[in-house]
């Protein structure tokens, strides 16, 4: 008998041009063999050029969520863009009242091209209320830098800005670093015996096609996680994924275009 694909819960605004968000998880998702469900918190009027407006629909987040809940179970969740206060509260009250497994929260503060995604006060409910609920947090170099107040530019200073996280109630935190001169990803997780910290480093790829890269590499571990592989693969893994989706990326529209998420179709 076929064993049922484990599902996956994406909670992420709206990209009209699939490049990121909800649409672009649901890609990533399947391309992973898992089955996805979406929960949308904002839409957004964008394109590979930038991000124009963005519009939070809070009162169907709480309604989506709850139904969907009520009738899937979920392997995984990922968390994206919240764009409010209110939509990180609610997302905050479902996870803590479902007990969801396996949450990779991708702290989402500004588009690649500078929009503003969530204010002062949702970074603060983000802080406090899902920060604690998740089981791995993936910030960028700035987004760990505006989370913990510390300058991240460098391997020493995301090993210090992620034991701040830890300290600010994270379980474990994987930094992404890709705009490093080397590119190289942190995760650090608390155990018994004290942190264990471990870089995983690559090579950059000279390309204009990165729109999306941090969505797919946190949806990728939640892919990874609700399949049952342990955070490190996992982080390995998504990293695997993203190197791949970006090579095998071709040209869609006049800005930053998209990665390839299904690169890996016809290949065994």
């Amino acid at each position: 008998m076929t064993q049922n694909p484990p599902v996956v819960l994406t909670i992420a605004g709206f990209d009209p041009s699939s490049g990121a968000g909800v649409t672009a998880d649901i890609k990533t998702i399947a391309a992973h063999g898992c089955y996805g469900v979406a929960a949308i918190t904002a839409m957004t009027v964008q394109s590979t050029v930038g991000v124009r407006r963005v519009e939070v629909i809070a009162d169907l987040l709480k309604e989506t969520l709850f139904e969907l809940a009520s009738d899937v179970p979920f392997a995984a969740v990922h968390v994206g863009m919240l764009g409010s206060a209110e939509a990180t509260n609610i997302v905050a009250e479902f996870l803590t009242g479902s007990g969801a497994p396996n949450v990779v929260l991708d702290p989402i503060l500004r588009s690649t091209s500078g929009a503003a995604l969530l204010d002062d006060t949702g970074r603060s409910v983000l802080l406090k209320r899902l920060v604690p609920v998740s089981a791995v947090i993936t910030p960028n170099l700035s987004e760990a830098s505006a989370l913990t107040g510390l300058p991240v530019g460098n391997e020493e200073e995301m090993m210090r800005a992620a034991v701040r996280l830890h300290e600010m109630g994270a379980q474990a935190v994987v930094i992404t670093g890709g705009h490093l001169d080397q590119p190289a990803d942190l995760l650090s997780c608390t155990r018994n015996s004290g942190l264990d910290q471990q870089f995983f480093r690559d090579e950059r790829i000279r390309t204009n096609s990165t729109h999306g890269t941090g969505c797919a590499f946190s949806c990728a571990m939640a892919c990874h996680l609700a399949l049952g592989r342990s955070l490190p693969e996992a982080v390995a893994l998504a990293k695997e994924f993203v190197r791949g989706a970006i090579e095998g990326a071709y040209p869609v529209g006049r800005g930053v275009g998209p990665i390839d998420h299904f690169y890996l179709k016809g290949k065994k």
